[in-house]
C-alpha cells in the first residue's frame, strides 16, 4: 500500500520536501496536491529521482501515484538514487543575503519567498559553508524573524552564519540577535574574497 502524503493546502516547497522525504523510506508514495504548480514540481522531482509518476485528477485534488519502475532492481527500489550533486567548487560556498526579502516587487511576496528559500535550503545539496547577512538582511537573524528556526537548523548542520555588526547597530538589533555571529566588514570581505563561489540573492 502506498504511503500517503496529503499536501493539499501546503505552501511551496512543502509538497516537494514531504514527498521526497517519504520516498527515502517508502517504495510507493501517493501524494495529493490541490494546484497545478505543486503537481508539476512534485512530479518533476520524483522523475528526476528515477520514479515513475501517474497523475489522477479528482474533484478533491490531484493524486500523484509515485513508484519505481518494475524493471529496476530491488536495491534501487528500496534506496532511490539521490539527485546528481552539483560539481564541487574549489573553495567555500558563500551565500550573501543583503535584504530581508527575496527579489523585488511586492513586499508580501518577498516575505513568502525568503521563508520558503531558507526552509528549503537545508534540504538541498550542496549547502553553503557560510551565509552572510548585511543591510536589512540582518533582520532575518534577529528576534521576530520567521526564518530563525531554519537558520538555527542550518547552523546546527555546520553552516557558519555571519551578521554585519554595523548593520545590526543601524537597525538597533544587536541585542536581538537569535542566531549567528556578529561580524565586521574585514571578516566579511575576507570570507567573500577567499570563497570558491559567492552567491547573492
Amino acid at each position: 500500500m502506498a504511503h500517503l502524503v496529503d499536501a493539499r493546502g501546503a505552501a511551496c516547497p512543502q509538497p516537494v520536501i514531504r514527498t521526497r522525504n517519504a520516498l527515502k523510506e517508502h517504495d510507493e508514495v501517493l501524494t495529493i496536491v490541490d494546484n497545478e504548480t505543486s503537481q508539476h514540481n512534485v512530479a518533476k522531482m520524483a522523475e528526476k529521482l528515477g520514479f515513475s509518476v501517474q497523475i489522477e485528477t479528482k474533484e478533491d485534488g490531484m493524486y500523484l501515484h509515485i513508484s519505481k519502475p518494475a524493471q529496476q532492481d530491488a536495491e534501487a527500489h528500496v534506496h532511490p538514487a539521490a539527485p546528481t550533486p552539483a560539481a564541487p567548487v574549489a573553495g567555500p560556498l558563500v551565500l550573501v543575503i543583503p535584504d530581508e526579502r527575496m527579489g523585488r516587487g511586492e513586499p508580501e511576496l518577498g516575505d513568502i519567498l525568503i521563508r520558503a528559500f531558507f526552509h528549503t535550503l537545508s534540504e538541498v545539496s550542496p549547502m553553503p559553508d557560510t551565509i552572510i547577512f548585511f543591510n536589512s538582511g540582518v533582520k532575518l537573524v534577529a528576534e521576530g524573524s520567521q526564518v530563525v528556526d531554519d537558520l538555527i537548523a542550518l547552523r546546527d548542520a555546520g553552516v557558519e552564519i555571519l551578521a554585519c555588526g554595523t548593520c545590526l547597530g543601524f537597525y538597533a538589533l544587536k541585542e536581538s540577535v537569535k542566531v549567528g555571529e556578529i561580524s565586521n566588514m574585514y571578516t566579511i570581505a575576507e570570507t567573500m574574497l577567499r570563497a570558491g563561489k559567492v552567491i547573492s540573492l
